[in-house]
């Protein structure tokens, strides 16, 4: 069994999708193939929801009623012919749609609609699949995607789930699923939170110990810096898990920050291929070290930094312990965190409870708060052991760095910057760490 995952942006159009048919009629075996919604339908369902979340249901029907148009256009589109059927379902489900809009709103209610996009999405293409003469099963992620906790699912409850349900279900070389969605421990539907497909396909994978997971994206793999901003970047065939988890948690945008982690112990190989030029290399992601040292740079935005100063904290023992305990009643994760006899200073992405946390921090000393920062990782097996990995600290004479994180792990230099020097930043390091040192061995 192999689990395929394609993006938003791979089906994207009728166009997309059938590229996305011909990619999996090339792939030998069975197959699991796991759907993000099309691209920019999550954004319009989180408008939808805002809307709904405001009282303001007619404008939410407005994006409703855009969404609807833009997928019985594809409808029209994949399957020319006789699509009735199609239409009245998809009619249907988008009556239901607007009948949750008319409840009250909870958190139940906005899961529902932000899972939308995935659920009919992979109802218009089963049938179009079927159209085009490819049989498969469509499975109804929700009877076997129960996530009680998103840092550490139980890949065997869903597995067990999965083999149940398949009973009842025709057998086929290929399953079509959302990703995205799950239940949580309440069993009501949840979301494994924005980018989730990506973690979806790796949670069935090592449920059904798949023999590979390939996850089919708009860009050809992991490239060594953020093409956005930095020019010449390459892809890299080949990651570690352990870098390609460091990479993805500090910003990379191609992976779901937690998906490597439920293969990491699985040794099942992770594949990021290009849907629109298939043939390219792309990067795999396993337990083999091809290389050791630097391979590449990410960047990770809407960072807060917090500053804990106290003259009690010297020699107070138990003091880092009362710290993290006031982070973790409010469920927040810390990214970075430096210390020295008199202060603590530390990072958080998440603000949604920020004022809970400055509230419980005030007794414990002077509290300064620094938003708008981002984090730059420096990533690689065993990068802190190579000699060059010194060059990184050069940019310190031309731009402020506001903390690093240099020795927790050996994969793994982190320096937080204002998000202001951010790119400033990523191009000095690709200057001093990839060019540079290129144009040395070259001499």
């Amino acid at each position: 069994m192999k689990v395929l995952k394609f993006g938003g942006t791979s089906v994207g159009s009728a166009a997309s999708i059938r590229n996305v048919k011909k990619i999996i009629s090339g792939v030998e075996g069975e197959k699991i193939v796991v759907l993000s919604a099309m691209a920019g339908v999550t954004n319009s369902l989180v408008q939808i929801n805002e809307c709904f979340k405001n009282g303001n249901v007619q404008e939410a029907s407005v994006f409703t009623d855009l969404l609807k148009q833009k997928h019985l256009e594809v409808i029209r589109e994949l399957i020319p012919g006789d699509n009735l059927s199609v239409n009245n379902h998809v009619l249907q489900s988008f009556e239901k749609l607007e009948e949750i809009l008319h409840e009250d709103h909870s958190e139940n209610a906005e899961a529902r609609i932000l899972t939308f996009g995935e659920s009919i999405l992979t109802y218009i293409v089963s049938n179009y699949f079927e159209y085009e003469g490819l049989n498969n099963t469509l499975l109804d992620a929700k009877k076997f995607m129960h996530v009680s906790n998103l840092e550490n699912p139980d890949t065997h409850k869903v597995g067990r789930l999965l083999e149940e349900y398949l009973k009842d279900k025709q057998k086929n070389e290929v399953y079509i699923t959302q990703g995205f969605v799950r239940i949580d421990k309440f069993n009501r539907i949840n979301t494994l939170k924005r980018g989730g497909s990506d973690y979806t396909s790796t949670i069935l994978g090592a449920a059904v110990q798949a023999e590979e997971i390939q996850i089919w994206t708009d860009i050809d793999g992991f490239h060594n810096n953020d093409p956005r901003y930095v020019e010449n970047t390459h892809p890299l065939s080949h990651l570690t898990f352990e870098e390609a988890a460091e990479l993805a948690y500090f910003g990379a945008k191609i992976l779901h920050p937690q998906t490597v982690s439920p293969v990491i112990g699985k040794n099942i190989p992770i594949f990021l291929k290009n849907t629109f030029t298939p043939d390219a290399q792309g990067t795999k992601i396993s337990n083999e070290v091809i290389r050791r040292g630097l391979k590449a740079i990410s960047a990770k935005d809407d960072i807060t930094a917090i500053k804990i100063k106290s003259n009690r904290m010297l020699m107070a023992h138990g003091f880092l312990k009362k710290i993290f305990e006031v982070f973790d009643a409010q469920e927040t994760s810390i990214d970075m965190i430096t210390t020295s006899e008199i202060a603590i200073s530390l990072t958080i992405d998440d603000t949604k409870n920020l004022d809970a946390i400055l509230n419980g921090l005030k007794a414990y000393g002077e509290i300064t708060v620094d938003h708008n920062h981002s984090i730059i990782c420096v990533v690689g097996e065993g990068l802190i052991e190579e000699k060059n990995t010194a060059r990184l600290f050069e940019v310190l004479k031309d731009i402020p760095i506001r903390m690093i994180s240099y020795g927790g792990s050996l994969n793994n230099v982190s320096l937080l910057v204002s998000t202001e020097n951010k790119i400033a930043v990523l191009q000095a390091l690709h200057q001093k760490l990839f060019v540079v040192q290129k144009e040395e061995v070259y001499n």
